[in-house]
């Protein structure tokens, strides 16, 4: 997928959104969204990708997989997060976006727990006092 094409999709989709908006409020808001989603699924195979090379990466710098498994879970969580939001402020809806990110920032910091302990241990072991 271009970017050319979801700009494209984009535009076409915000000029018939304010179209649409004073007549058929419902109708717009429902285009907004199958607009987000088409545009999400237009760049599954780009997201695909990316997780692959990520994976080949860990996998050569001998990582654990469960650290990027972690992380990428992070990251979907962020982006998951981000959409709701941004879909809860386009129905006009700022204090439910609000809420969103909130839940979405916690749920982010429970799962950093196992990582942030696994950092912190391993600087304990590096001080010589510590051992």
């Amino acid at each position: 997928m271009d970017i050319l094409q979801i700009v494209g999709l984009g535009l076409v989709a915000t000029f018939l959104v304010v179209l649409l908006q004073e007549q058929k409020s419902n109708l717009s808001f429902l285009l907004t969204v199958f607009v987000g989603c088409t545009i999400f699924l237009l760049l599954v195979d780009q997201i695909s990708n990316i997780l692959l090379t990520l994976r080949e990466m860990a996998e050569g710098a001998h990582i654990q997989m469960v650290y990027l498994e972690m992380m990428l879970k992070i990251i979907g969580i962020a982006y998951i997060a981000e959409f709701a939001a941004q879909i809860s402020k386009d129905a006009g809806q700022g204090a439910i976006a609000a809420k969103i990110e909130l839940g979405g920032k916690i749920v982010i910091l429970a799962l950093a727990v196992p990582i942030l302990t696994a950092i912190i241990e391993a600087v304990i072991s590096l001080i010589p006092a510590a051992r």
